[in-house]
């Protein structure tokens, strides 16, 4: 966090500098982006990230869109519109703070460079089906996804009943986990676990989380659950 020396904040292990959660899924030669974060440009240069192709926003808040000017350089190099796809309430507040992306504006030499996809349930997306997943975050609530067995479920502090039916079956789950401590519109540590024991998820992956959690703490979770750490990789079963 800016300003402080907290042992996290000035620890030397390198899975303890977090920038903002964010996802790429790589698929059939795809490059599918969930969230363009406050950090997407440096994220990005890290990974060497060629092209996004697709982007998945989960919802509005600052931390997991202002990013999204980032994503016209991709335009820029490859001349090709990316598909971003919301809910309704999150696109409503993306073209409004955005539209110049997604609008050709008066006297602009370029099209628009992204386009807007409202989601309303599950869609396909270069072979992959993406089943969105309502979740109570906040007065706005957000929006995970689902794609096979694997489930992304980032900014929430519960999953309403028809949302976890929706989940009945996943795998591996990468949820939000902000801090040991509760918050009123995240899920904690142990809240995040609770809230999906029942699904008897095989592998738990938290998010999101702020410098009270070290990584080294990981050793006080259960089987089966993890910290997310910046670069992380992982395949996602067939």
């Amino acid at each position: 966090m800016v300003g402080c020396s907290c042992p996290v904040c000035s620890s030397s292990d390198p899975r303890d500098r977090r920038s903002r959660a964010s996802l790429l899924i790589r698929h059939a030669g795809k490059n599918i982006l969930v969230d363009s974060s406050t950090d997407l440009r440096s994220q990005m240069l890290r990974e060497m990230v060629p092209q996004i192709d697709a982007v998945l926003f989960t919802h509005a808040h600052a931390d997991h869109v202002n990013g999204i000017d980032d994503l016209r350089g991709f335009y820029f190099l490859h001349r090709q519109v990316i598909p971003c796809y919301a809910c309704p309430a999150t696109m409503e507040r993306l073209l409004s703070g955005f539209g110049y992306a997604f609008h050709q504006e008066k006297g602009a030499t370029h099209p628009p460079l992204l386009e807007a996809r409202v989601t309303g349930g599950p869609f396909d997306l270069f072979g992959l089906q993406v089943l969105p997943v309502p979740l109570e975050h906040g007065v706005d609530g957000s929006c995970g996804y689902r794609i096979g067995s694997f489930a992304y479920l980032t900014d929430c502090s519960a999953i309403p009943p028809a949302s976890l039916a929706l989940l009945q079956g996943v795998a591996t789950v990468v949820v939000d986990g902000l801090r040991w401590s509760p918050h009123p519109f995240h899920f904690n540590i142990e809240g995040a676990i609770a809230a999906l024991r029942e699904l008897g998820v095989r592998r738990m992956i938290l998010t999101h989380l702020t410098h009270e959690v070290r990584h080294a703490d990981e050793r006080r979770l259960p089987d089966g659950v993890e910290f997310a750490y910046d670069g992380m990789n992982f395949e996602l079963e067939r």
